[in-house]
């Protein structure tokens, strides 16, 4: 099951019913998150706003009425993309990245904390952003009506969504509107989408078809999200992934893919990495299928069986969290003289590299850096190819904070929720089934916790009565009532 601690809308609200209104700063305390920025990289970021860093020739693209979308109230806007036709059957992709390094001065203080933070953490009650937020929701954000530097990407598709042709180079470029996924579904239904994303579910249907060509193995699973309740405390709530999101996030990872073949081709860079899983990892996985009652031929592969059952059903939903299994092991991985051995995603089914959110991930800078050197022929930036090698710890560090971070936010109002509740009964799916008990996925409210007691199936539907809700250990526990499925 997936998570997420950022402010998003979301139905199926459960209050909490903290009146005291509680926060996350033992979360932010625990972990250690940094506070503050330091004056100097502050000061700075001042500096940089009043004169930034526009070195380069930079091509004027303007005129190209570009959109951003993002969920409501987002204000780092990373990316702005147009989407036209080409020809009888083709597609142009016009796509902008916020240009952050225009803002970052290589050896700077800035720099220096960019790198001691890694990337943006979102907890419910505010983020610890990885720059500071007058460059990351202000002069270096794609917001709508300004003009701002940006990496401007062009992929040019066949009628199949593959790309033929890519370029990428610096640009100013001006967002005609902000969108949110929701508006923008709403007026695809309604006929009146923005014209700059009209194509979105044409060229995101193609490109999801070639995700399970290519062997890409995708969870479909909902977000647990936590979010304010209005009235001083917090909301559990599980919310879908939309289509249009899974579209949107495809011209995302289409870029990712290109700029990882540039980053190949040259012989320098820096790819995410995730190795494919072991032929016994996917045998246990086929295993657990069967016991689900999932018919699973011999002859299709992970991605396409996973791209065809629905998570909404409690059986499929226990085999998409046990094909988490399957994508362990993901790091990143630097290179500077030639391709490393292992290029490949497991997730993507293809090489990848981070170009496309610069404003929340600190690998997304350098990795832009080397794209536009390779596009234009000429060495890769020294300050790039000097912090290469770093690069994959100090994300590999940021990543795993990132991950306690969700996980320990959503421990913490799961807790909240059910304090009070203790002995009342829930119907539960089984996701996961070992020894004398397992975990549980409780639909109302949504939680994910524990359970003890025999009679476990993965998969199955079960009653379970809350032992155990500790704010304080951010712990909840059910126990089996009626082993039986339901």
């Amino acid at each position: 099951m997936a998570a997420a601690c950022g402010p998003q809308d979301g139905a199926g609200a459960v209050a909490v019913g903290q009146g005291a209104g509680p926060d996350f700063s033992a979360v932010r305390a625990e972990l250690g998150l940094p506070g503050e920025f330091s004056f100097a990289s502050l000061s700075e970021a001042e500096r940089v706003v009043v004169d930034p860093a526009f070195t380069d020739v930079r091509v004027d693209a303007t005129d190209l009425a570009m959109v951003t979308v993002d969920p409501p109230g987002s204000k780092d806007l990373d990316q702005a993309v147009l989407l036209e036709r080409r020809g009888r059957r083709g597609y142009r992709i016009h796509y902008a990245i916020a240009d952050v390094a225009a803002f970052v001065p290589p050896g700077g203080a800035l720099d220096v904390e960019t790198h001691r933070r890694g990337q943006t953490l979102y907890l419910p009650d505010g983020t610890v952003p990885l720059h500071p937020t007058l460059l990351s929701e202000g002069a270096a954000s794609l917001l709508p009506e300004q003009t701002r530097p940006a990496v401007l990407w062009r992929l040019d598709l066949d009628g199949d969504g593959v790309p033929v042709r890519v370029d990428v180079r610096r640009a100013w470029v001006r967002s005609v509107a902000q969108l949110d996924y929701e508006g923008l579904q709403r007026s695809l239904a309604l006929g009146t989408p923005s014209p700059a994303v009209a194509l979105l579910p044409e060229v995101g249907e193609l490109r999801r078809e070639q995700a399970v060509r290519r062997g890409a193995i995708e969870l479909g699973l909902p977000e647990q999200q936590v979010n304010p309740d209005g009235d001083e405390g917090w909301s559990l709530t599980l919310r879908p992934r939309l289509r249009l999101e899974a579209y949107n996030a495809e011209i995302s990872l289409m870029t990712g893919m290109c700029a990882a073949e540039m980053m190949c081709s040259s012989g320098i860079g820096v790819l995410r990495t995730v190795p494919d899983p072991e032929p016994g990892t996917i045998e246990v996985l086929r295993r657990s299928a069967a016991r689900l009652g999932l018919d699973w031929p011999s002859s299709v592969g992970p991605a396409e069986f996973l791209a065809g059952i629905d998570p909404a059903r409690p059986d499929a939903l226990a085999l998409h969290v046990a094909a988490i299994r399957l994508l362990r092991g993901a790091g990143y991985t630097s290179f500077e003289d030639g391709a490393p051995g292992k290029t490949r995603h497991a997730g993507i089914g293809a090489a990848y590299a981070h170009v496309t959110a610069p404003l929340r991930r600190l690998v997304d800078r350098y990795g832009a850096e080397v794209c536009l050197a390779v596009d234009a022929g000429r060495d890769v930036p020294e300050w790039v190819s000097t912090a290469l090698p770093q690069l994959p710890s100090v994300m590999g560090g940021s990543d795993r904070v990132a991950t306690q971070v969700e996980r320990a936010c959503i421990a913490q109002a799961q807790s909240w929720t059910l304090t009070g509740h203790i002995g009342e009964e829930y119907v539960a799916t089984v996701l996961r089934a070992e020894g004398d008990g397992g975990e549980v996925f409780v639909a109302d409210p949504p939680v994910i916790a524990p359970c003890r007691g025999d009679g476990l199936e993965e998969g199955r539907r079960v009653r379970v009565r809350l032992f155990e809700a500790d704010p304080v250990r951010r712990a909840v526990a059910f126990e089996v009532v009626a082993p039986t499925p339901l």
